[in-house]
């Protein structure tokens, strides 16, 4: 597979990297394997972490904003710099990042321990490599939606742009949103260009009681309605079920959609300060679900928005996201020990994938794959970018898939 070379070379720009692409033409020539990190807020995502660690917060030359056109809804910032410090930015001008990239905010230990977001240090870099978006993104769209361009140095040394700062780029093939979720397996992202949006000027939270059959029927059944539908969660509390739903839009369309639905408005009275909490905690997984006991780990099964409840009770808790199509499964010490893929095995039958999210201690091991297995056409694509972009196989090696 050949990848186009970029039109535009980085020539000034690899005066000011020439330390980073020194060290990257070093280990190549050596063969010795890099691990990208960031502020470490995601070393528990993905598969056994290797290499000798490239720390992108100790480069001058990755931190801080690179421009910003509020006016024209995009913003390009250096991959080392802090998560925490673009989105503070972007309030400062009313905008946000509308996917809402989950900080975590944890420390890696052999296993998660619950997130910090006040000490999170999430990186910009780390967002668009790991891809993940938060309670928004069924509504808003993914992360790599909102990505308009990259800056990366591959395995050869070279610095490398990809895309653009406009948001109607079609020159041949995206490369840059090719990046968001390659787990820093191609490449070291430098520099990124994002589209952003303004801060809805309206926001609800309607409760329901209900099971989590009858959550997924009826939020369906909103999907099909022009309602301001923004995000979702069902979840069990004190052992029965709730559907929370966040309504964004016009002051119109969400005064509409709450006479319409029904439900039970969440504290109204305080400004939802409370429940837009409980929406920052969902995203950052700082609920009480996500916290694990001895022996559990957490599975991300993605399936059809429409797919019915799985039954998995007998397996551990349930948490729904996505408007249906994202369920967050904590698998009992029991059911590891019994069969640790079990979940894999029934999100298959029905058509999506499963996670190994976080492991427990007791099954972080390579003969447990994080990710589904791929097709033998997919591997074959994914293997042909890996030789293409990093030649020598020395970056992120193994964090996504063996060999690779």
């Amino acid at each position: 597979m050949a990848i186009t070379s970029p039109s535009a070379s980085l020539s000034a720009t690899s005066v000011n990297l020439k330390p980073l692409i020194d060290r990257i033409q070093s280990a190549a020539a050596a063969k010795t394997p890099l691990r990208f990190r960031g502020g470490g807020s995601k070393d528990f995502y993905g598969q056994e972490l290797v290499g000798e660690i490239l720390d992108t917060t100790t480069y001058p030359s990755l931190q801080g904003i690179s421009s910003y056109e509020p006016s024209e809804l995009v913003v390009t910032v250096k991959a080392g710099t802090p998560l925490a410090e673009l989105e503070a930015l972007l309030t400062e001008k009313n905008q946000c990042l509308p996917f809402e990239p989950p900080h975590f905010g944890q420390t890696w230990a052999g296993e998660r321990i619950m997130p910090n977001f006040a000490g999170s240090q999430t990186t910009v870099g780390g967002m668009v490599a790991a891809g993940l978006s938060g309670p928004a993104r069924a509504s808003s769209g993914a992360l790599r939606d909102y990505v308009l361009g990259v800056d990366i140095i591959n395995g050869k040394g070279e610095a490398l742009h990809f895309g653009g700062t406009v948001m109607k780029n079609v020159a041949g093939y995206d490369v840059s949103r090719l990046m968001a979720g390659s787990m820093g397996t191609l490449g070291l992202i430098t520099e990124v260009s994002l589209k952003v949006l303004p801060i809805a000027p309206a926001e609800a939270t309607l409760k329901f009681a209900c099971s989590q059959q009858e959550a997924i029927s009826m939020l369906n059944t909103w999907g099909g309605k022009p309602l301001p539908l923004n995000a979702s969660c069902w979840v069990k509390d004190d052992g029965k079920g709730v559907l929370y739903v966040r309504l964004r839009g016009a002051v119109a369309a969400v005064n509409a959609a709450i006479n319409s639905m029904g439900g039970e408005l969440q504290n109204a009275a305080s400004g939802n300060a409370t429940v837009a909490a409980d929406w920052q905690a969902l995203r950052n997984q700082t609920l009480p679900f996500f916290k694990l006991n001895e022996g559990e780990s957490l599975w991300r099964l993605s399936v059809p928005d429409t797919t019915p409840d799985l039954q998995l009770d007998a397996y551990g808790e349930t948490l729904m996201e996505w408007h249906g199509a994202l369920r967050w499964v904590k698998l009992s010490a029991e059911s590891n020990a019994k069969n640790p893929t079990i979940l894999r095995e029934i999100t298959t039958r029905v058509g999506g994938s499963a996670t190994l999210f976080i492991a427990s201690k007791a099954i972080i091991t390579p003969s447990i794959a994080r990710f589904n297995q791929l097709s033998a056409p997919l591997l074959r694509i994914h293997q042909q970018l890996k030789q293409e972009f990093d030649p020598a196989g020395i970056f992120n090696r193994g964090r996504m898939f063996a060999d690779m």
